[in-house]
């Protein structure tokens, strides 16, 4: 997912414009964790990018995105640009 949200519109309020960019993020982030995982593959993992714009994004944890939404929308943003890039991935486990 590559997307630049708008949170203008003419008679939707800007709370509700975020709210839905979150859901739309939470929904997709669950139907692409409900995919089949590639022979070999623990799970799903994320590379997140958010910010003003593709050029300024700065990458993220997939756990950060509500709270970095909501840190460009105190900035008083009218758009913001997220990017999700999902693969799949192996558990690691430390030897203690």
């Amino acid at each position: 997912m590559k997307k630049t949200f708008e949170l203008t519109h003419p008679k939707i309020k800007v709370a509700r414009m975020v709210e839905s960019a979150k859901h739309e993020v939470k929904k997709y982030l669950k139907r692409e964790r409900n995919k089949k995982l590639p022979e070999g593959a623990d799970y799903w993992d994320f590379d997140c990018k958010i910010g003003k714009s593709e050029q300024t994004a700065d990458v993220i944890h997939v756990s950060a995105i509500s709270q970095e939404i909501d840190t460009l929308i105190a900035a008083e943003l009218n758009t913001f640009y997220l990017e999700i890039l999902v693969k799949p991935a192996v558990r690691t486990f430390e030897e203690k």
